[in-house]
């Protein structure tokens, strides 16, 4: 069976899972930006970060598939938050959900990895982005904020990083 690793990356967390999966299953991972063809590959795997919501180069990625039958799709987030939160597994499960057509959505296997940020790499337009958001959930009351919200008000202006490849286990055993 033919497999392909699709990625998108911004700041390169969403990346290094997937060269780290390339090298375990020996299977060439490429940037969304770069495929041109997914429909004769019968392993589909998209690793993207979570950006406002959506998945980074998910949805133009699987516009390009013209025939979904016989195939394996897997899409696996990579985010700041806590991958294990019921909450924020539902809220980026429905996100993915307005991003695909119905029959893509209905087939696919979804996993969730946790990434990192480096607020000193961020682009203006994210920093930006950022800072409104944090200062829009930094005064909640704690019993309205999200794990997801929690994470960013622990991280903000910081550099983390959650990688953990051991992540990529349960996608390896789906394969």
């Amino acid at each position: 069976m033919s497999s392909v690793i699709i990625y998108g990356s911004h700041y390169g967390t969403a990346k290094q899972y997937a060269q780290e999966l390339s090298r375990r299953i020996n299977t060439e991972a490429v940037s969304f930006e770069k495929v041109k063809e997914i429909s004769d590959y019968d392993n589909i795997i998209y690793l993207g970060g979570l950006y406002a919501g959506g998945v980074l180069g998910m949805s133009k990625t699987m516009k390009k598939l013209n025939n979904i039958s016989g195939k394996k799709i897997i899409i696996a987030t990579v985010g700041l938050s806590d991958p294990t939160d019921e909450i924020n597994k539902n809220n980026i499960r429905n996100n993915i959900k307005r991003q695909l057509h119905k029959e893509i959505f209905e087939k696919v296997k979804i996993f969730h990895l946790r990434g990192g940020i480096d607020y000193s790499k961020l682009k203006f337009a994210h920093k930006t982005m950022m800072k409104l958001l944090y200062n829009a959930v930094k005064n909640l009351p704690e019993e309205k904020q999200t794990a997801e919200d929690r994470a960013m008000i622990e991280t903000y202006n910081k550099r983390v990083d959650f990688i953990d490849f051991s992540g990529l286990d349960g996608i390896i055993d789906e394969i």
